[in-house]
């Protein structure tokens, strides 16, 4: 393999000659790539791509940054020459390795959007060694260019709905998924009406009306702008929400009985129950041998904590796959600890 394919493979360079590659000296070593597009990729707008006259030279050379090599910067250096566009104007010519007027390569913005996905902007601009600022750039106009080719309201037929704390002092995210595909479609910062309204603003009431399920909390300002622009759609609520109104009954349950055997004196049962917490939050499939000791002496003991903790279990099956009906399925892994075919025994306490 000949050297000028090996670097265009490395770098990731399409309808690109290279020309020389050098390494620099000194505290900054880094590796700078001397190309220049192929003709066919020459003296093209870079805003419509179309072909245009050359209008001069430009600024002369220009570098972009592209992937690391090991621990070495890599650049790509070119001529940046300018052409006559019949619509835009005099403009910076095209190149084929990085968008208009952008100081990164296609390859390098990629990777920034990829990990912004996955750790946070500070991890990534320490990590591809840019500005904090930067990152944000980056996502915006990968964004926007990935938005401008694929419409993400395209199909909406089921819905989630949430907000979701960023930062202290109720700092929130109206955060809108798509069921149907597992993705997130729309993300604005508040928490109110007015940013439900700009979301279906953008959708438009045609798909609007195409939506037919919604999933969201109890909130009154989601309720209101779904039935304000879906009117075709049947609001549910989720099951996260679900659990977590079932484990907050649970646990006042818990308590109410605590408070109680304190109170009379049954020091003994208050123990019991105290120490049940993790117990009685823990799905069935993953309590320990001691927890399901522990479950068994309350159902035997006390009947009316034990059927809040059933109650919650089924609540905590909602939208599980192993409680789906059909057969063999219709039932949990495992039966909760102290459930036989008879109904527990009653006592005081």
């Amino acid at each position: 393999m000949r050297q000028s394919s090996f670097w265009a493979r490395t770098v990731g360079l399409r309808n690109t000659m290279i020309q020389r590659v050098e390494m620099t000296d000194g505290a900054d070593e880094c590796i700078i790539v001397h190309v220049r597009p192929r003709r066919k990729a020459m003296s093209r707008c870079g805003i419509c791509q179309k072909r245009c006259p050359q209008y001069d030279h430009g600024s002369g050379r220009r570098c972009w940054r592209s992937l690391d090599v090991g621990e070495k910067r890599l650049y790509i250096e070119a001529d940046a020459p300018r052409v006559c566009c019949p619509h835009h104007g005099v403009v910076t010519a095209a190149v084929p390795w990085a968008r208009h007027d952008v100081g990164h390569t296609l390859p390098f913005e990629q990777q920034i959007a990829w990990l912004a996905c996955h750790c946070s902007k500070s991890a990534v601009a320490e990590l591809m060694r840019i500005a904090w600022t930067t990152v944000g750039a980056i996502i915006t106009r990968v964004v926007s260019v990935a938005r401008a080719v694929s419409d993400p309201f395209a199909g909406l037929r089921r819905i989630g709905i949430d907000e979701v704390s960023y930062r202290r002092g109720q700092r929130y995210v109206t955060v809108v998924v798509n069921h149907d595909t597992g993705k997130v479609i729309y993300c604005a910062p508040g928490r109110d009406r007015a940013t439900l309204d700009k979301f279906f603003s953008l959708v438009g009431p045609e798909r609007c009306d195409e939506i037919s399920l919604v999933s969201a909390d109890a909130g009154s300002w989601i309720a209101e702008a779904v039935e304000a622009h879906c009117r075709n759609a049947k609001l549910c609520i989720d099951p996260f929400h679900v659990v977590s109104w079932g484990t907050d009954a649970l646990d006042a349950v818990r308590r109410g009985v605590w408070n109680q055997a304190r109170r009379s004196g049954q020091k003994a049962v208050a123990q019991e129950v105290k120490g049940a917490r993790w117990a009685l939050w823990r799905n069935p499939e993953d309590l320990t041998a001691a927890q399901e000791a522990k479950l068994a002496d309350i159902a035997r003991s006390n009947w009316p904590l034990y059927r809040a903790y059933l109650l919650c279990v089924q609540r905590r099956s909602l939208g599980s796959s192993r409680w789906e009906t059909g057969r063999g399925k219709s039932e949990p892994r495992s039966r909760p600890p102290g459930v036989g075919r008879r109904r527990p025994r009653r006592s005081g306490g």
